[in-house]
C-alpha cells in the first residue's frame, strides 16, 4: 500500500463545536488548516443546545450571531416550582433567566448542536474549507528534537489518517503538521495517544433527556423551569421550533444492567423519561405530540485533563479536556471558548508575530477555567439529585442559580495575571477588569453621529484593538496633549511600529469625551483615525435614546483618559494611563516579536 503525504499548518481532529470554531477562526486568518471527523455527517438533532451570553458575543465577533438568534430560541425568564400542599407542584417565583449586568445579550439561546455545527460549517465553506469525513487518525508521532519543536516553521508532527470513504489501497495519508488540535470529544483519541489523563470522578446520578413537541397546560413551557417536587427534581428548557427539553433523574432499575452493573441505554425508553416527567409535573398535564425528536441517558462525570498540550505542538480542546453535566448548558460554550482562545495564539506564532511562549498561556488560562467549571458543576448537579433535592430548599437552588449567573453566562470569566493580562494599572479604567470580556457600551461615531456598540468595532479579525480614551478635543490644552500623544504613537520607536508587522497587528480606535456638536472627526490626528469610523464620542445620539456615560461606565476619568488593549479574543489585556506608552511597549514586548527591520529600534 502506498501512502500519500501532505503538509499543513494545523490539523484539527474532530468537527464538533470546538473543532469547527478552531478551524473557522484559523481559516479566516488565512492559516492553512484542515479538519477531519470520523462521523459521515454532522449531528442532525439533539445533543448540546444552550448558547450563553458570552458565547453569543464571540459568535457576534465572527458575524455568526444573527443567524443563530433567527434559528434558535431566546431564553429570558426562569420559573421556580416547589411542592404544593396538595401533593403536586406550585410556582414560587419567576425572574430573569440571567442577571449579568455587563451582558450585551442578557439571555441565553437554545439551538441543537447540529444547528450550531451547520452555522460554522457554512462559514468555513465560504472560506473554501470543508470537513473531511469520514476520516480517522490512526497514529500520531511528535518528533522530540528541540530544533524542530522550537521552530514554528517546522513540521514535527506526523499523523497517519485513514479516509474511510476511499478504496482501501488509497485510503491512508501521512499528514505532516506544524500543530495539531484534538477536539475529538470526551473519549478523545488524541488525549489517549498523548498519554494525558483525566482527573476527577463520575457520580452515581443517571439522567434521562428527551426533546419533545409538547401538548401541555404547564404555563412555563417557554421559560427555563426548575421543578422541585415531592418525587424528585427536573429541569425544563424551551427549545427552537416549539420544542422543549426535559431532564429527569432515572433510578438504577431504569438503566443499570444487573449482570454487568453498567449503564445500558437499551433498558429504558424515551417514553419512560416522559412518564417520570409527567409524574413530577402534576397537577399539570404533559404529553408528547408525535415521536420525540431525540433522547439519551447519561451519568454525570466531572473530570479535567491534567494537561492541555504536548510540547505546545499538539493541543486538546473541548470535551477532550473537560467533562461535566449538561444541565448548566456549559458544554458547547466552554468548548468553543477553548478554541477561540487558542486560534489567535496559533495564528500569531505561525505568522512569526509572537514567540512560542505565547502558546503556554492556552493551558494556563483554560485549564484554570475548567477546574472552576467542574467545581461549579458539582454543586449545581448535586442540587438536582434525589438525595439532595430532599434536603435542598427551593431558596437554595435559586440562590446557587443567582450566585453563579456570571459563571453560567460566561461573563464572570477572568483570566489571571500573565504576559497577556496585566493589571498593574487597573485603576486607570477601574470598571474594565483586566482578563474579563470588554464591556459593551454605545458610543457615537464622530463622523456621522451614528450610535455604535463598541463590540461592533471589535471583530474577530486577529488584531489587537488599542482603544485610546481622550478628553474633550474642544479644550485647547487637551487637544494639544492629544496631538503630542499622536506624535509619539506615530514615531518609529512606538509599539505600533515596533510590533505592528506592516499594519497587521493593531487596530487603533479613539474614544473622546467631546460633544458631537463641538468637534469633527477630522480634528483628531491621523494615527487616531485610520478610517472615518474609528473616532467615537461619549455623547448621546441625535434623539437622546442611547449613548453617553461611557467613561463613567468604564471607570475612566474624562480629564486623565486611558489606554485599553483588547486582545483578539475580546478580553481586556491591559489598561494604563493614556500617556504611559512605555507600559504598552513592555506589554507587547513580553510576547511579541519585533517587525522585520525594527528589532534594533
Amino acid at each position: 500500500m502506498t501512502d500519500s503525504e501532505s503538509y499543513v499548518d494545523v490539523l484539527v481532529i474532530g468537527a464538533g463545536p470546538a473543532g469547527l470554531m478552531c478551524a473557522n477562526a484559523l481559516a479566516q486568518a488565512g492559516v492553512h488548516v484542515r479538519i477531519v471527523d470520523k462521523r459521515a455527517s454532522r449531528i442532525q438533532v439533539g445533543h448540546a443546545d444552550g448558547i450563553h451570553a458570552r458565547t453569543l458575543e464571540i459568535l457576534q465577533s465572527y458575524g455568526l450571531k444573527d443567524r443563530l438568534i433567527q434559528e434558535g430560541q431566546e431564553v429570558h425568564r426562569a420559573a421556580f416550582y416547589v411542592p404544593s400542599q396538595n401533593g403536586g407542584i406550585q410556582r414560587l417565583r419567576r425572574g430573569p433567566a440571567f442577571t449579568a449586568p455587563t451582558a450585551r445579550y442578557p439571555f441565553a439561546c437554545t439551538r441543537h448542536q447540529g444547528g450550531l455545527e451547520a452555522l460554522l460549517i457554512d462559514a468555513m465553506k465560504a472560506k473554501r474549507l470543508e470537513v473531511e469525513r469520514p476520516t480517522i487518525p490512526v497514529s500520531l508521532e511528535v518528533l522530540h528534537e528541540d530544533e524542530l519543536l522550537k521552530d514554528p516553521s517546522k513540521y514535527p508532527i506526523k499523523i497517519l489518517l485513514k479516509h474511510l470513504d476511499r478504496p482501501t489501497e488509497d485510503s491512508e495519508e501521512v499528514v505532516n503538521a506544524k500543530f495539531a488540535v484534538g477536539a475529538d470529544g470526551a473519549h478523545s483519541w488524541t488525549r489517549k495517544v498523548l498519554g494525558i489523563s483525566l482527573k476527577g470522578d463520575q457520580s452515581d446520578h443517571i439522567w434521562g433527556v428527551v426533546d419533545i413537541l409538547p401538548d401541555s397546560d404547564f404555563p412555563d413551557t417557554r421559560n427555563l423551569s426548575f421543578i422541585n417536587s415531592q418525587d424528585g427534581s427536573m429541569l425544563l428548557i424551551p427549545r427552537e421550533n416549539d420544542l422543549i427539553r426535559l431532564y429527569v433523574q432515572l433510578s438504577d432499575a431504569d438503566v443499570i444492567d444487573p449482570v454487568t452493573g453498567r449503564v445500558d441505554k437499551e433498558r429504558t425508553t424515551p417514553q419512560r423519561v416522559i412518564e417520570i416527567a409527567q409524574r413530577l409535573l402534576k397537577p399539570y398535564r404533559m404529553e408528547a405530540i408525535g415521536e420525540p425528536e431525540w433522547w439519551t441517558t447519561y451519568a454525570v462525570g466531572q473530570r479535567v485533563a491534567e494537561a492541555y498540550s504536548a510540547h505546545e505542538r499538539v493541543f486538546i480542546a473541548g470535551d477532550a479536556c473537560h467533562t461535566h453535566s449538561p444541565k448548566a448548558g456549559q458544554g458547547m460554550n466552554a468548548s468553543m471558548s477553548d478554541t477561540h482562545n487558542l486560534a489567535w495564539k496559533l495564528t500569531y506564532v505561525l505568522r512569526g508575530w509572537a514567540d512560542m511562549g505565547l502558546l503556554k498561556t492556552y493551558e494556563y488560562e483554560r485549564l484554570k477555567f475548567a477546574q472552576e467549571l467542574i467545581e461549579f458543576d458539582r454543586k449545581w448537579a448535586a442540587l438536582f439529585s434525589d438525595k439532595a433535592s430532599a434536603r435542598a430548599s427551593e431558596e437554595e437552588t435559586h440562590d446557587v442559580f443567582r450566585e453563579n449567573d456570571g459563571f453560567m453566562s460566561g461573563l464572570g470569566l477572568r483570566y489571571q495575571q500573565s504576559a497577556i493580562a496585566v493589571d498593574d494599572f487597573q485603576e486607570s479604567a477601574s470598571k474594565l477588569t483586566v482578563g474579563k470580556h470588554m464591556v459593551p457600551h454605545i458610543f457615537l461615531c464622530a463622523a456621522d453621529a451614528r450610535p455604535v456598540n463598541i463590540h461592533d468595532m471589535l471583530p474577530a479579525d486577529m488584531r489587537f484593538k488599542v482603544l485610546v480614551f481622550v478628553g474633550n478635543m474642544a479644550d485647547k490644552p487637551t487637544a494639544a496633549d492629544v496631538r503630542d500623544l499622536a506624535d509619539k504613537l506615530a514615531a518609529p520607536e512606538s509599539f505600533l511600529r515596533r510590533y505592528g508587522h506592516g499594519g497587521q497587528i493593531f487596530d487603533v480606535l479613539c474614544v473622546s469625551a467631546s460633544s458631537k456638536d463641538a468637534v469633527d472627526y477630522t480634528d483628531f490626528p491621523p494615527v487616531l483615525r485610520s478610517h472615518w469610523s474609528k473616532v467615537l464620542l461619549d455623547d448621546v445620539d441625535m434623539h437622546g435614546r442611547s449613548g453617553g456615560g461611557g467613561f463613567a461606565a468604564y471607570g475612566i476619568d474624562t480629564a486623565a483618559g486611558a489606554m485599553v488593549v483588547v486582545r483578539p479574543d475580546g478580553h481586556v489585556g491591559l489598561v494604563t494611563p493614556v500617556d504611559r506608552l512605555d507600559v504598552v511597549d513592555s506589554y507587547f514586548g513580553s510576547f511579541m516579536l519585533p517587525s522585520r527591520g525594527s528589532a534594533n529600534v
